[in-house]
């Protein structure tokens, strides 16, 4: 079997969650005896090509490019990262709107516009969590037939993760720990700053930052007391170590799904506090505390719950047991194969 892995063109510089479920996909494909190539924007792709087209993301970023795939005839795959604060019945009355008063204006479109279209055309659509594939089937109308739920992974060398690295790099340990992008309004890091203002407990945040106001206000209000540090990327062994160095992981985002980063420090060992959007609770379970992402007071209540409880092996076990890249490829093959 021959499949094809296309994402948006930014994806190595935004270095972010969609680049590490393409990259891992790609390799426990390929330990399943799958040939997996990256798609090359530059070639010119026919049916035949391929036998599987997987594309990472659904939106404006993706629209034309799975369009024009669907057109020859390729058997077509979409995993849509996608999540809505907003019910099904909300997102069906947008599309309605779209459909009956946008299409008449030339230039006008909706994110949801795009999603719906894009899963329509494909022939299978993997969402990540149940809540996803409920807003999918519901909100964008795609046939449940199309609908296969496939996880988020983790790889497993953070199982093993070795502190020491960090804590002899920073002169740290024991801390309350972030990492995805900073400055962007949906990784809400601004709050978690506020609420880890109110904790005597040394803090780091780990990402890519972004330049804007939220990003000035955030190194503003983290002073010294909180270390940030830029982007280090996934498969850094210091990265691995930050996880194994930190008592508590934070992920407060506005939405996750559940955001590779959590399941990573899991694994690690961390205790995990986490928004309670966009099906966390499905990977997490009783293991971790859900906290409001729009109350500084709930994000802060949720640390201090978490450093007063024992770490728990269980959690470790769980995702160890179900939620390594290893089975995130079988369930992505398994696919395929119906396909």
């Amino acid at each position: 079997m021959k499949v094809f892995l296309a994402t948006y063109q930014s994806v190595m510089m935004l270095k972010g969650g969609p680049r590490t479920q393409v990259l891992e996909t790609k390799a426990a494909l390929e330990k399943l005896g799958v040939e997996v190539h990256l798609f090359d924007m530059w070639q010119t792709l026919k049916k035949g090509d391929c036998d599987i087209f997987h594309i990472f993301g659904s939106g404006i970023a993706t629209y034309h490019f799975a369009r024009e795939v669907a057109k020859l005839g390729i058997k077509l795959v979409v995993s849509p990262i996608f999540f809505s604060r907003h019910s099904s019945q909300y997102i069906k009355r947008v599309l309605w709107f779209d459909k009956t008063v946008l299409k008449k204006i030339r230039g006008v479109w909706t994110d949801y516009g795009f999603v719906s279209e894009m899963c329509k055309w494909v022939d299978a659509v993997l969402p990540n969590t149940k809540k996803e594939a409920e807003l999918i089937e519901l909100g964008l109308g795609v046939q449940r037939e199309k609908i296969h739920v496939v996880p988020n992974g983790v790889n497993e060398r953070f199982l093993n993760a070795d502190p020491s690295l960090f804590v002899k790099t920073y002169g740290i340990s024991n801390f309350i720990l972030n990492v995805g992008h900073i400055g962007p309004g949906r990784k809400n890091v601004l709050r978690l700053v506020r609420a880890l203002n109110l904790i005597d407990k040394p803090a780091v945040i780990i990402g890519r930052m972004e330049a804007g106001k939220e990003l000035d206000a955030i190194r503003k209000e983290a002073g010294k007391k909180i270390l940030l540090l830029d982007n280090i990327l996934n498969d850094s062994d210091l990265l691995a170590s930050a996880y194994a160095a930190c008592d508590v992981f934070v992920l407060p985002s506005l939405f996750e799904t559940p955001g590779i980063a959590a399941l990573e420090a899991g694994l690690a060992g961390a205790k995990i506090v986490i928004t309670k959007y966009g099906g966390t609770e499905e990977y997490f379970g009783d293991y971790a505390e859900y906290i409001e992402p729009t109350s500084v007071d709930s994000i802060a209540e949720g640390i201090r719950k978490a450093i007063a409880r024992p770490k728990d092996a269980r959690l470790r076990e769980l995702i160890k047991d179900s939620y390594l890249w290893s089975k995130v490829g079988e369930a992505t093959l398994e696919v395929y194969r119906k396909l």
